[in-house]
Formats: C-alpha cells, sequence, structure tokens
C-alpha cells in the first residue's frame, strides 16, 4: 500500500474520534490501532498529532472544493459572485463538528500561526482556482482579505441554524459586498490627483512587491 494511501486511511479513521477527543494524540492513537499502521509510519505522517491531522483534514477539504469548482462553469457568475460559490463550496464539503474542534485548537496561541497558514492556503487555492494571475502587491491583499472574508463567514457558519445555513450565505454576500465596495474606493483613489501622487511616489514601494515564487507542486499553487 502507498504511503499516501495509509496516510488517508489514518486520517479517515481519526475523523470518528474528533468528536469526542478533538485532534489529539488520543485521537491519532486510536487511529493506529483501526487501521493497523506501525505508530512509527503513522508519526512520520502526522509528528506533531493532531495538529498535523487537523491540517491534512483542512487540505483535504481545499483539494475537495478545487474539485468542485471544476465542475462548475465559473465564467457565467459574477466575479463576486464565483467568490462566494468557492466559498459556500468549501463549506459545504466540510464537516461542522470537525471544523468546530479545529477552531477550538487553531485558537490557542501555540497553534494561531499553522491555523492562519491554513486559512491563507485556502484563499491561495480559490484564487488559483478562479484563475488570478496577480504578481505584485495584489497577490497578497487578495488573498488577506479573502482569508479576512472565509475566516469571518467559518465563524458565523460554526453558530448557523438557519434553513440550509441561508443565513450564512447572507452573511457571505454581505462580507464580499464590503470588499467590492473597498476595491471601487481603491480605485477610485488611484485615479484622483492625490492617489496619483501617492503612487507615483511611496506607492511605487508597495507595487514593486512581487509574490513569491513557489514550487509548482506544493499544495495550494497553479491548480485547478
Amino acid at each position: 500500500m502507498a504511503e499516501d494511501e495509509m496516510k488517508a486511511r489514518v486520517l479517515d479513521a481519526a475523523l470518528a474520534h474528533v468528536p469526542f477527543d478533538g485532534w489529539s494524540e488520543r485521537t491519532l492513537q486510536a487511529a493506529i490501532v483501526e487501521t493497523g499502521v506501525s505508530a512509527g509510519l503513522a508519526r512520520s505522517f502526522f509528528p506533531r498529532g493532531g495538529v498535523d491531522l487537523a491540517l491534512a483534514y483542512h487540505a483535504r477539504g481545499d483539494a475537495k472544493m478545487v474539485e468542485r469548482l471544476q465542475t462548475i462553469d465559473l465564467s457565467a457568475l459574477r466575479y463576486r459572485d464565483r467568490i462566494a460559490a468557492a466559498v459556500r463550496a468549501r463549506l459545504e464539503l466540510a464537516d461542522r463538528e470537525l471544523v468546530r474542534r479545529g477552531t477550538t485548537l487553531f485558537s490557542l496561541p501555540q497553534h494561531a500561526a499553522d491555523g492562519a497558514r491554513a486559512i491563507w492556503g485556502t484563499a491561495d487555492r480559490i484564487w488559483v482556482a478562479l484563475g488570478d494571475t496577480s504578481e505584485d502587491l495584489n497577490w497578497y491583499t487578495k488573498r488577506a482579505t479573502l482569508s479576512g472574508v472565509y475566516g469571518a463567514t467559518v465563524l458565523y457558519w460554526l453558530g448557523d441554524d438557519s434553513a440550509d445555513h441561508q443565513a450564512t450565505w447572507d452573511f457571505l454576500d454581505r462580507r464580499i459586498e464590503q470588499v467590492m465596495q473597498f476595491e471601487k474606493l481603491k480605485a477610485s483613489f488611484r485615479e484622483n490627483p492625490l492617489g496619483k501622487v501617492f503612487f507615483a511616489g511611496p506607492g511605487k514601494l508597495f507595487e514593486s512587491i512581487r509574490a513569491p515564487k513557489l514550487p509548482d507542486d506544493l499544495p495550494g499553487r497553479h491548480q485547478g
């Protein structure tokens, strides 16, 4: 059996234990017993135990989201609707209790950076799937903005008991509308006299910032 398959088996077995034991060492140990995968090999897959299990589950959700987006004719949608469709697909593919447990884990100071990177990765996967080719400061601002929208929407979704989570999708639409208004404001600022002075001077430095050149095989890049 290939290592990727064994890793997936351990993760699959772990999922049933997360609602009771969280993303924890106990969950990993239970998965090892159930799958029969050697402890040493399982540890090589998830060296930090529950944290790496949670990150693997998050990465799996990102991959499934990209697969779903490939089945949607995004060109038929307005740009804001493409973003909404991507975020909605990501949440519809997730288990709310598993995400709730992950949110609790990544709210801990020692794991906050891991959580932030995971959300940034989701935002990156969405932009890549939507065909984003920006390389300057826009590469960062797009992902930072979408990370904020996605993170806020997840928190709202976790507490949403409305039918078919309609309140969450309405919340998402409002957040995206706010971002679109900001982008319009930024565009108008570029065109007014003060904005032209700024982007000819200090703004020139920011515009020179380039997106990182990441390896083609890094998850979240050049896919979808």
